[in-house]
């Protein structure tokens, strides 16, 4: 590519500044401009329901470069700026104030938006959803000693917000409609694990529970009223069950979707041979597990646009991976690695009681489907080598029989 050359990058997150980074990291010395609907410098979004709550970093501390970083290696960084449209043939982009921007390649990297239930009462004040920095900030000053906060969804952002809250003090409820918390992303044997901690630390859990409606006086959220005739009182209420790709950029330019995301390769080159697409919107073709993963998690807003970037200059990589995601609760740190969204049986190695544990998801023929160390900070490797083998185990060796 030449210095005439323009690359966009649409999304201000991560997985956007990333893109921007590789490319320089890459030696292109064409024009790079990051379109970002937020106003924000593009920033990660796991410490929003973890240290960010708790007052341990600010927004400074985790955004993904300082401003100067744009400057110094020539990135336009176009800040609220939302594109509406892609004009595939004209190879054009649709910008707020109706004028078009030209592009030579594209990669998208819109992210998702979290999902908002047809539940009566979802859009009342006090009612949030986390997802920008904007949206933390009205939570966080809420969670303070004595407050109460309802949640809607055990998964990853409602337990991680849960026990932040439950650090500041705040008495908290969480509803859940599955028998466990994290049951798509873990089963029920890990989720067991995760709901007695959440129980031990003062909060109430209520599985298998459905939320009737959101419970409002003057326009204003006052708790919850569930689907067994109870109420839950609550001074906010947190609506966390789950986030839709953002793909409707990539529906309007015609692009292949599938699998909730953007169609792309193992390269993350989409149906359109200029544009590309990384993180969230994702639905990739993966090398070692022979299938389309799309996963929400850190990891691959940190890592996928360096192979996109490669894919742009036409030196094509496959993106191999494993999808990786952690979490931060309490005392409790945990990392899983590996992809097992039906497995035949979970086995632990070491104290499950004392929540210092390994465990392993194993298909029908005792293959590594995927691997979680919890309160262990050693191994990881070691679990990464037994997925990528896809070699039959003796299960009594992993549990250390």
């Amino acid at each position: 590519m030449t210095t005439s050359s323009t690359f966009a990058i649409i999304g201000g997150g991560l997985a956007g500044a990333k893109a921007a980074e590789a490319l320089r990291d890459k030696d292109f010395d064409g024009h790079v401009v990051l379109y970002a609907a937020e106003e924000h410098l593009p920033y990660e979004r796991p410490p929003l329901s973890k240290e960010f709550l708790l007052g341990t970093k600010q927004f400074g501390d985790f955004t993904a470069a300082p401003s100067a970083w744009y400057r110094d290696h020539h990135v336009e960084l176009q800040l609220g700026t939302e594109v509406s449209a892609v004009d595939r043939a004209a190879h054009t982009l649709s910008l707020p104030d109706g004028t078009t921007a030209s592009y030579d390649k594209l990669l998208l990297a819109t992210g998702s938006t979290p999902k908002r239930p047809p539940i009566p009462g979802a859009d009342a004040d006090g009612v949030h959803y986390l997802r920008t920095i904007d949206d933390a900030a009205a939570l966080n000053s809420l969670l303070r000693e004595g407050a109460s906060l309802a949640i809607v969804g055990a998964g990853w952002i409602g337990l991680e917000v849960a026990a932040g809250a439950r650090e500041r003090g705040a008495s908290v409820t969480v509803v859940e409609t599955a028998e466990v918390p994290l049951m798509a992303a873990l089963g029920r044997e890990v989720g067991e694990v995760f709901a007695a901690m959440h129980r031990d630390h003062g909060v109430d859990l209520r599985l298998k529970t459905t939320v009737e409606e959101i419970t409002t006086s003057g326009g204003r959220a006052t708790g919850l009223k569930l689907g067994d005739g109870s109420t839950v009182t609550a001074d906010a209420v947190l609506v966390a069950v789950g986030a839709a790709a953002n793909i409707g950029l990539a529906e309007q330019a015609g692009l292949a979707t599938g699998n909730g995301g953007v169609l792309v390769d193992a390269s993350l080159r989409t149906s359109d041979p200029d544009i590309f697409a990384v993180g969230d919107i994702a639905a990739a073709e993966h090398p070692v597990f022979g299938t389309r993963i799309r996963t929400e998690h850190w990891a691959n807003a940190l890592k996928q646009p360096a192979i996109a970037a490669a894919g742009m200059l036409g030196k094509p990589q496959e993106y191999t991976e494993l999808p990786y995601f952690f979490t931060d609760q309490y005392d409790l740190g945990m990392e899983y690695v590996g992809h097992a969204p039906a497995y035949e049986r979970v086995v632990f190695r070491g104290d499950l009681r004392g929540r210092e544990f390994t465990a392993f998801w194993l298909d029908a023929e005792n293959r590594v489907l995927a691997g979680m160390n919890l309160n262990i900070w050693e191994g990881l490797d070691d679990i990464k080598s037994l997925v990528r083998s896809r070699e039959r185990v003796d299960p009594d060796q992993l549990v250390g029989a």
